[in-house]
């Protein structure tokens, strides 16, 4: 499943830093054939110990995690949406993703230029979402005015989009994203087809450096103004040190606890970061497990079993037959796949049972 999250935010605050953090954590792209990885792609794994824990107790050879796609996109400048700077690859770039991860620096270092001179983070988040809007009106005034003719001739289609064309466009031109739109599930069928860049969800990456003046710390005006700003969208934001992260990418997994307590850094950030753009891309994980591979497979969240089966092979999709389960913790407790079923504790399922996140399962097909 090829969903990709876009690194975005103004020149000079964290984002490639960030990317070369993230991409430490990347994976074999053998493994993943439906990506396509270039210098500004990357492939990243998602942790998690349930696969870990499978592995052991399955002795497994290899163990390949689930992964997202991380894209690396061009710094923003105010008039972005007008053409300035690199606006028209910045946005084009952010149409081609499924979500996007908002880089905001929070952090004083003279060495460091800002754009806008003073570290203002509120500030920043106004200026890239208001060239998301400014983007996305754009949009919506073209298809207004496309659709104005069919609307004329009674076209009920037609009456529909521009009756939430309008809806939408209140509210951009009152500087909201379209995501604080209410609509119903008709209306966000007919808005899929818009591609707004403010209906995808975000992120925000609070990036700080250690050793610097870091507006958390301060816990002053500007901390509040964005922890404010943050509760009131009820946004989706995650604090990190890229600088420290993309430096401890020589360092082995278990000195890296050490040598962030030195730095003062209480966690990576990096982790819960790949953690809440999976969940925030609607995704789960199901785990397959054996002597030769432990796996995580991604699939949408509400899949059903034989629509999970084809993240395996599309023979489990078109020729289910039913799907024995158990979920993971269960199956370690068993100690293994046979004695779970000597004990009772796995299910068949059906063509409409929804899998969960974190289930182990086996398909039979015809």
């Amino acid at each position: 499943m090829n969903l990709s999250i876009g690194i975005v935010g103004l020149p000079n605050v964290g984002k490639s830093t960030l990317f070369n953090a993230l991409t430490q954590k990347g994976v074999l792209v053998a493994n993943y054939p439906f990506a396509t990885i270039d210098p500004s792609v990357g492939l990243v794994a998602v942790p998690d110990d349930r696969l870990n824990s499978l592995a052991s107790m399955s002795n497994s050879e290899k163990v390949i995690p689930a992964a997202v796609e991380f894209v690396d996109i061009a710094g923003l400048v105010r008039g972005a949406s007008e053409g300035e700077g690199l606006g028209n690859q910045f946005l084009s770039h952010i149409r081609e993703v499924d979500a996007i991860a908002e880089v905001v620096r929070i952090f004083d270092d003279a060495d460091i230029t800002h754009v806008h001179g003073d570290i203002h983070p509120i500030n920043d988040i106004e200026v890239v979402n208001l060239e998301l809007v400014l983007a996305d009106m754009q949009t919506i005034v073209r298809r207004h005015a496309k659709n104005e003719k069919e609307v004329k001739s009674g076209n009920k289609d037609a009456i529909a989009e521009q009756s939430v064309l309008e809806k939408l466009g209140k509210a951009l031109e009152a500087g909201k994203l379209a995501s604080s739109v209410e609509l119903t599930e008709g209306e966000r069928k007919i808005v899929k087809g818009f591609h707004l860049l403010t209906m995808k969800p975000i992120i925000y990456i609070l990036n700080l450096k250690s050793g610097a003046v870091n507006v958390r710390s301060e816990d002053g005006v500007r901390w509040k103004e964005l922890t404010d700003f943050l509760e009131r969208e009820n946004a989706s934001w995650v604090v990190v040190d890229a600088g420290v992260e993309s430096e401890l990418s020589d360092v082995h997994a278990d000195e890296k606890s050490a040598f962030r307590q030195e730095l003062g850094v209480e966690d990576d950030g990096i982790d819960t970061l790949i953690k809440k753009g999976y969940e925030m891309l609607n995704l789960i994980s199901f785990f397959t497990t054996g002597e030769k591979e432990s796996r995580a497979w991604t699939i949408e969240n509400g899949a059903t079993a034989p629509e999970a089966g084809a993240a395996i092979h599309t023979d489990f999709r078109d020729k289910f037959i039913r799907a024995e389960v158990i979920e993971w913790d269960k199956l370690l407790e068993a100690g293994s796949w046979g004695k779970a079923r000597e004990k009772g504790t796995l299910r068949s399922e059906g063509k409409e049972y929804v899998v969960k996140d974190g289930e182990v399962m086996e398909f039979r097909h015809s």
